[in-house]
C-alpha cells in the first residue's frame, strides 16, 4: 500500500457499514465458554487439544486465563482434562485420550457433531463417502476419522475442487453419498455437488446443506454489503476457513476485500480514494475487534457509521457436561 499522508486523509468522511450478522456464531460462543467454565471448575491449567476456536486474539486471552493448547496430548500430565476444540475430533483421538487416561470434555460444534453422525450412519450402511472440504483443516481431519481405517469395509474420499470431482475413481458407485465441511462458500459447494451428481448419477447427500447457518448468514451480509461498498475488510484469522471465504466473496463480488487479524495489520493508507467501506468479522472473530479497528480508522479520517440490516441470530447451544 502506498504511504498516503494522515492530513490528506483526515479531510474526508468515510461511510463506514457493519455487516449484519458478524462475528461470534453460537458454536464459537459455546467452545469458549467450554474453556471457561472448564477453568472455573478444574481450576488453572486445562489443556485443550488444537485450537479450541480460529482466532489469535481468543486464543492468546484464554492462554492468561490459563489455557494450555497442545497438538500433542502426551504432553498432558495423565488425569489432567482435555477440551476438544470446536472443529471436532476423529475416534482416534478419542481413543488415544482415553488410553493416555485424560478426562475429555468436548466443545465440539452441534452443527459439525451432526455431520459426524450423518458419516457413522452412511458407515453402518456401507456407503461410500465422498468428504468436500479443505485437506489439512480439524473439521475435515475429524469427520473422514470418523472412518476407522481397517475396522470398516466404507472408505472415505476428500475432495476439494472439480478436478478432484474428475480424478475420483471409486469401485462401487451404487452406494455413495456425500457431506461438507460447514465453513466452505455455498457457491463453490454447489459446484463440487453438482459435478458429483453428473458424475455419479446415484449419490445422495443431506437433506438440507451442511453448511452451517452462521456460515451462511455471513456470506449473505457480505454480498449485500459488496452491492454498496468500494472496500470490505474482514476481521479474522489467517487460519480461519470462514474468515478467509467472505474475503473470497467479497473479492468475486468485485470489490476489493482483505482480512486482518489484528489491528497492527491495518493500514490507514488503504482508505484512499475509498468513500465506503463495509467490515464483518468471522465467525470465531469477536466484536471487540471490530471495535478497536473503528477506532483505529477513525483516528485517520472523520467517519459515520451504519449497521445494516440483517438476520438476527438467537440460537444458543447448550453446554456440554463439565
Amino acid at each position: 500500500m502506498s504511504h498516503i499522508p494522515k492530513s490528506k486523509i483526515m479531510q474526508k468522511t468515510i461511510q463506514i457499514s457493519l455487516a449484519k450478522p458478524r462475528g461470534f456464531c453460537a458454536g464459537v460462543e459455546r467452545a469458549v465458554l467450554v474453556v471457561k467454565k472448564s477453568l472455573e471448575k478444574y481450576g488453572k491449567p486445562i489443556y485443550v487439544r488444537h485450537e479450541v476456536v480460529h482466532n489469535k486474539f481468543v486464543i492468546n486471552e484464554l492462554i492468561k486465563e490459563g489455557a494450555i493448547f497442545v497438538d500433542n496430548m502426551h504432553k498432558i500430565p495423565q488425569g489432567s482434562h482435555v477440551i476438544f476444540s470446536a472443529h471436532g475430533v476423529s475416534k482416534a483421538i478419542r481413543e488415544e485420550a482415553n488410553k493416555l487416561n485424560l478426562i475429555p470434555i468436548d466443545a465440539t460444534c452441534p452443527l459439525v457433531t451432526k455431520v459426524h453422525k450423518q458419516v457413522n450412519r452412511l458407515d453402518a450402511k456401507q456407503f461410500n463417502i465422498i468428504m468436500i472440504g479443505h485437506k489439512g483443516h480439524p473439521e475435515v481431519e475429524g469427520t473422514m476419522g470418523q472412518i476407522e481405517k481397517g475396522a470398516s469395509h466404507t472408505k472415505i474420499f476428500l475432495v476439494e475442487n472439480i478436478k478432484d470431482v474428475n480424478s475420483l475413481k471409486i469401485d462401487d458407485s451404487e452406494k455413495i453419498s456425500y457431506v461438507t465441511q460447514t465453513t466452505l462458500s455455498m457457491d463453490d459447494t454447489q459446484v463440487i455437488i453438482n459435478t458429483l451428481k453428473n458424475k455419479y448419477p446415484n449419490i445422495i447427500g443431506p437433506k438440507s446443506d451442511d453448511i452451517c447457518y452462521a456460515t451462511q448468514n455471513r456470506q449473505d451480509a457480505i454480498k449485500l454489503m459488496a452491492k454498496k461498498n468500494d472496500l470490505i475488510i474482514v476481521v479474522g484469522s489467517k487460519n480461519s476457513s470462514n474468515s478467509n471465504r467472505l474475503v473470497e466473496i467479497a473479492q468475486k463480488e468485485g470489490v476489493e476485500s482483505f482480512l486482518i487479524d489484528t489491528i497492527d495489520d491495518f493500514e490507514p493508507s488503504c482508505l484512499a480514494n475509498k468513500k465506503n467501506i463495509g467490515i464483518s468479522a468471522g465467525a470465531s472473530a469477536p466484536e471487540i475487534l471490530v471495535q478497536a479497528l473503528i477506532k483505529k480508522i477513525k483516528e485517520s479520517c472523520k467517519i459515520s457509521i451504519k449497521e445494516l440490516e440483517g438476520i438476527e441470530e438467537n440460537i444458543i447451544f447448550k453446554l456440554p457436561i463439565i
